[in-house]
């Protein structure tokens, strides 16, 4: 999987795609395929305020729950509606349609400090092998 590269990412495996203030955030392909089918998508409603770090909603799949942590502050404008009835579109295109969340970032430059593309494929290349040591 090619990860897109103006995207920014975390080590708790969200992505984020900022343009003009506006973040859009989803889960990585390494996070879908780690979770196995999703079967459920917990979002929070727009006005939401969003804190770095902490969790906003989850991911259920056949196999667990997994919480989804904000990669930036900012208040929610957007929440995918498409995923309550198809929550299987983050196990097709967790890059694309399969988007989470829209927030109006509070600080842009929270996003400084969360990888690249190049970094992440490194962090994610790292702990496959940490996994099978």
């Amino acid at each position: 999987m090619a990860y897109p590269a103006n995207y920014r990412y975390t080590k708790e495996h969200e992505w984020v795609d900022a343009k003009d203030g506006v973040a859009t955030i989803g889960i990585t392909d390494y996070a879908q395929s780690e979770l196995g089918d999703v079967v459920f998508v917990e979002l929070p409603a727009s006005g939401t305020k969003l804190e770095t770090g902490k969790s906003f909603g989850s991911v259920e799949s056949v196999k667990a729950v997994s919480e989804i942590y904000a990669p930036a502050s900012g208040e929610v404008i957007e929440s995918n509606g498409r995923l309550q009835n198809n929550p299987e579109i983050i196990n097709s295109d967790p890059h694309g349609a399969a988007w989470l969340v829209k927030i109006e970032l509070a600080n842009p430059a929270e996003l400084d400090g969360l990888m690249n593309s190049k970094a992440y494929e490194a962090y994610i290349e790292a702990k496959g092998k940490e996994a099978s040591a």
